[in-house]
């Protein structure tokens, strides 16, 4: 089984949303989340292609699992240990016609992404991308103390346009997501 990651977190109603699902439904959400692109707010409109819709139209989740990349960043001392909470998501579960694969090539110059960066979606391709690449994790080793921390900056994104039920997540005991830990 090949499994997509998504940070865990507090969560409102039964569905994973976009941010501009967040936006319609729960503006308090919305305003937190949105904090996230303050520095580059023109992001929220960048297409995506295959999807024929925008970045805030979009749930991402991530074919690498998260501790590869937060080992990096504690090599480069920009940040301590930390306990990684994050949520799986069967890739067969996602619909191909709904979901794209976004080939992240860290290039702060590229935006928005062009769109032979974008791929079709398929779980066997995810699998095939689930390592993270050693330029990635060389680029988050070597962050300086001025460079931003973007964790997932190069790592490929898996984009899914529209909500995903929260009960197709499970947390890392393999409960439903949002259920075992009150």
């Amino acid at each position: 089984m090949t499994y997509l990651y998504k940070a865990a977190g507090p969560i409102r109603g039964t569905d994973i949303l976009p941010l501009n699902g967040l936006r319609d439904r729960y503006p308090d959400l919305y305003a937190r989340e949105l904090e996230k692109y303050a520095a580059r707010l023109e992001t929220l409109n960048n297409p995506v292609y295959p999807l024929d819709c925008c970045w805030s139209d979009v749930v991402f989740l991530s074919p690498v699992h998260p501790a590869p990349i937060f080992a990096a960043l504690q090599e480069s001392g920009r940040i301590g240990p930390v306990t990684i909470d994050y949520w799986t998501l069967d890739a067969d579960l996602l619909d191909p016609a709904r979901t794209c694969i976004l080939l992240k090539r860290h290039d702060p110059q590229l935006r928005p992404q062009p769109a032979e960066d974008f791929i079709p979606y398929d779980p066997r391709t995810v699998a095939e991308l689930s390592t993270p690449s050693e330029r990635a994790l060389h680029r988050l080793r070597t962050l300086n103390a001025t460079e931003p921390l973007y964790p997932w900056a190069d790592i490929p994104h898996i984009l899914h346009r529209g909500p995903i039920p929260l009960a197709r997540f499970r947390d890392q005991e393999g409960n439903q997501a949002g259920t075992a830990r009150q």
